[in-house]
């Protein structure tokens, strides 16, 4: 077997989310080999922000090295299908960020193509690794709270709250007809899932554009950046919140307000599972606690 760190890694974008990938790497010793930009010339710019390793010309180039094995895609979404695609045919694992691509026709694809390739694969749902986490599936799954009746919480942030707040994601050809559930939504669902031990088998959705018309500046602007004063006003066709009506294999019932338009929430993602017996619950901004909730004896935090 290799050690972790004779794997060697090429991180495929260079934003907010790329750099995250590069530290995490290697902070847990995988060699990362290089990094794709969207230009050279972004991407080196970007070096001399933070540590990066090796500038690739092209991901072609990247593709093209053999020192790499795995391949993170952290690029916009538009892109994930033909990274992925193009990475699994060059006999590379994949690591992409989520969602797999931007259509279910897309990713039913690619999973066919990593399935028959043997090569590892999977989309990045990192928050479920939270110990707490872990710990609520734990005891859920093994029956500590009873049959399970309900799972319901919120994904909130604020860092789309302003009529000049601009991010990609807003495009739906950059992003995705869905935005604020594809790009935080997942991370929800999946985690209620997970904790749940039953995959949602049915969702009746209510999405609201509550700023329907936004200024575009100039040029690009990364994740969670703050925009200049050159803007241009652009009508809006994504939703900024979703109230989502669950319902789950088994018969079990849940809910979920997603909103990126919710002053003083940074970045909070809650959940609770009530079950016949007892209840848990989490919140990611008091990430370290998870309350255990009890009908006949005190309630207790963890």
């Amino acid at each position: 077997m290799r050690a972790i760190s004779d794997v060697g890694t090429a991180v495929v974008g260079t934003g907010f989310i790329g750099v995250v990938h590069v530290e995490a790497l290697r902070r847990l010793g995988v060699n990362v080999v290089g990094v794709v930009g969207s230009s050279p010339e972004r991407a080196s710019a970007k070096a001399g922000e933070y540590p990066l390793p090796r500038v690739y010309e092209s991901f072609d180039q990247a593709l093209a090295d053999p020192a790499v094995d795995v391949v993170h895609v952290a690029t916009p979404n538009r892109l994930h299908y033909p990274h992925v695609k193009e990475s699994l045919a060059a006999g590379k694992h994949v690591i992409c960020e989520k969602p797999l691509a931007m259509t279910a026709v897309q990713s039913a694809e690619l999973l066919e193509l990593a399935e028959r390739s043997g090569l590892v694969h999977c989309t990045n749902f990192n928050l479920r690794y939270y110990p707490q986490v872990q710990e609520a599936r734990y005891r859920v799954t093994r029956g500590a709270v009873g049959e399970v009746w309900n799972v319901h919480g919120a994904y909130l942030q604020d860092w789309l709250l302003l009529p000049t707040d601009w991010n990609w994601r807003l495009e739906p050809e950059q992003g995705g007809a869905a935005r604020a559930v594809g790009d935080i939504g997942s991370h929800w669902l999946d985690m209620a899932q997970f904790v749940a031990g039953k995959r949602v088998a049915a969702v009746f959705a209510d999405l609201a554009t509550t700023i329907p018309t936004r200024q575009r500046p100039a040029s690009g602007v990364e994740t969670f950046a703050t925009a200049g004063s050159d803007t241009e006003p652009v009508d809006i066709h994504t939703e900024d919140l979703a109230h989502l009506l669950l319902r789950f294999e088994g018969g079990s019932r849940g809910a979920v307000v997603i909103s990126q338009v919710s002053a003083g929430r940074r970045n909070m993602l809650a959940f609770e599972v009530d079950g016949a017996e007892g209840a848990v619950a989490w919140n990611s901004e008091r990430n370290e606690q998870l309350w255990l909730g009890h009908r006949d004896r005190p309630n207790e935090t963890l």
